[in-house]
């Protein structure tokens, strides 16, 4: 395995890079995560590491699809180009999401989307030909390869339904909701803001004014606290029946 740029030496940026820990970032993807110690051993041996400036694009959308990528650390932007020629941004990508894996299904072999990265960021970069023949080889990962995307469509069939249904609270409230951790804890739950309130705004399709007054507005009726990065739900049917009453 090979580094496209070596990363800023630190002991905690060099304990992502170690042999260890990109297995166990492989292993949690979940269409990967069946393979056995030699087969992910060859995965990696044909990998690397990239770096990514703030603001690099990744790829863009309808180039060729010629890799798969695994976020190490950072975030990317997803987005996706309107007729108009205007950016529509679709979510954002942090450890252990996956980018580009939507190209596997598509016929003319292109990225569906562009990549953008929010900050310093690192992938690993996985070809997209390798990831196919795990596929046609490994029926229980093609199983799990198509149960995730038919997540992720769902997912996105949600997210369009509610830009154009929805007003702003609903929109705001729902993404909060889908973070949450899955379980009902009685301890109350946090939500990590880890992205740019700019480019969260964009992706809930309202300014980053409006989701300011927003979030004020729900901590102010004692549904959420945010302290830093942290949002948490003090009041999680609150925050339901807040939704359901500005639809």
């Amino acid at each position: 395995m090979s580094t496209d740029t070596a990363p800023v030496p630190s002991s905690s940026t060099e304990l992502l890079f170690r042999p260890r820990q990109l297995r166990e970032l492989v292993r949690g993807v979940p269409w990967l995560g069946n393979l056995d110690e030699d087969q992910l051993e060859a995965l990696l041996e044909d990998s690397e590491v990239r770096t990514l400036k703030t603001r690099e694009w990744l790829f863009r959308q309808d180039a060729p699809a010629k890799w798969l990528y695994v976020v190490i650390s950072g975030a990317v932007r997803l987005v996706r180009s309107a007729g108009d020629g205007r950016l529509a941004t679709i979510r954002c990508v942090e450890r252990g999401g996956t980018l580009g894996e939507l190209s596997m299904v598509s016929s003319a072999g292109v990225y569906l989307y562009s990549a953008e990265a929010l900050r310093r960021t690192h992938v690993l970069t996985i070809p997209a030909a390798r990831c196919r023949e795990i596929m046609d080889r490994q029926p229980a990962c093609r199983a799990e390869f198509m149960s995730r995307l038919a997540l992720e469509l769902t997912e996105r069939l949600e997210d369009m339904a509610l830009l154009t249904q929805a007003d702003a609270m609903a929109r705001l409230v729902s993404y909060i909701l889908r973070q949450l951790p899955a379980g009902r804890a009685r301890s109350p739950r946090v939500v990590r803001l880890t992205i740019p309130k700019r480019w969260l705004a964009a992706q809930l399709a309202m300014t980053p004014e409006t989701l300011s007054r927003l979030l004020a507005r729900l901590r102010e009726e004692g549904v959420i606290n945010i302290d830093r990065q942290r949002l948490v739900v003090l009041d999680e049917q609150k925050l339901r029946d807040l939704m359901l009453s500005d639809d």
